[in-house]
């Protein structure tokens, strides 16, 4: 069982109505669609690896309502709610998940290797760790240019463990890039519990040996998130070099579908969907403010329908020419 897993950190600062309902609308939108992702894996819709975002929501929608149009985002495996949080159509995220051609990469990257130049999202990737060294990528080309734009790189506690992210903070402190590193802290590495697996368990300090400054934020609260990821942000942007951000968030499904998490007591997961939900805090917020419950349920079944039409879309729509298969092998 993973210990200290509670977020503790000062009450943010207040969202405007407005900015709660933008909040609400966006992670009730990812978590609705992984539900359905979820429900179309054990049809045998999706095949191969899936992993879902289930809990984390307020993490890269805190950091996205930070950013600027303009700022990259990459992230690892766990990525439908970053591209959903970046913009990207329900409709072309899942015919992807379901190999079908109308996906962002054709339907031949599958769950964890889709992109979208458009949006700015520089993909999902397979291989533990490799955010860091193509994040700091992007921020050298962004620092090249001088365009003040910032890259934004996510990657969680289990790959905040690999040499070569260590290897990239040190070559981004040393040239000063303009990159926010995001430690998705959920407390398991696939399935081993962060006390078991990190002898240094506060990531925000992990860059101090490059001089990289970093903080610990509630990933449960996406007020917290986006106040961490605004200050790192700037930082970034004014060319001070990098930051890190952890984020202390829970995930309440497995590593990945295939997962059934027994490492893990049911009573952990119940109590951090009872007491930390990050939807759950701002739909409370919301109430308080004087919103109503029918309101608040008419947010919800639009967003049910919209993923309803996504998965029609994508069941409906046709697999890829086997001709596709000789196609963007090289760009």
């Amino acid at each position: 069982m993973s210990e200290n897993i509670e977020p503790a950190s000062p009450p943010p600062p207040a969202f405007t109505p407005e900015e709660e309902f933008t909040a609400y609308r966006q992670m009730l939108l990812i978590r609705r669609f992984e539900e359905k992702a979820g429900q179309m894996y054990g049809m045998g819709l999706i095949a191969g690896f899936c992993h879902l975002y289930i809990g984390q929501e307020a993490v890269v929608v805190g950091v996205k309502m930070a950013a600027r149009e303009g700022d990259q985002i990459v992230t690892s495996y766990r990525d439908h709610g970053h591209m959903l949080a970046c913009g990207m159509d329900p409709k072309g995220v899942l015919a992807e998940l379901t190999g079908r051609r109308s996906g962002f990469s054709k339907g031949k990257g599958g769950s964890m290797h889709m992109f979208s130049r458009e949006k700015n999202f520089f993909g999902g990737h397979g291989i533990v760790g490799a955010p860091a060294p193509i994040g700091a990528g992007l921020a050298f080309a962004n620092a090249y240019r001088r365009d003040e734009r910032v890259s934004l790189t996510f990657f969680g506690d289990g790959a905040a463990n690999q040499g070569q992210v260590y290897e990239t903070f040190n070559m981004a402190e040393l040239w000063r890039l303009p990159v926010v590193f995001i430690v998705e802290n959920n407390h398991y590495a696939m399935g081993m519990s962060v006390e078991r697996s990190s002898a240094q368990r506060d990531f925000a300090r992990r860059g101090a040996a490059f001089n990289i400054p970093g903080a610990q934020v509630d990933g449960m609260d996406v007020r917290a998130m986006r106040a961490a990821a605004a200050q790192a942000i700037d930082w970034c942007r004014k060319g001070n070099g990098p930051y890190i951000i952890e984020a202390q968030t829970y995930r309440y499904r497995g590593h990945s579908m295939s997962d059934p998490a027994k490492y893990r007591p049911k009573e952990e997961v119940a109590r951090m969907r009872e007491e930390h939900d990050p939807i759950e805090q701002v739909r409370l917020r919301l109430l308080a403010l004087g919103t109503s419950e029918d309101e608040l349920k008419k947010i919800d079944a639009q967003t049910r329908k919209l993923v309803a039409e996504a998965a029609d879309f994508a069941t409906a729509d046709r697999e890829p020419d086997p001709g596709e298969l000789w196609t963007d092998v090289l760009v």
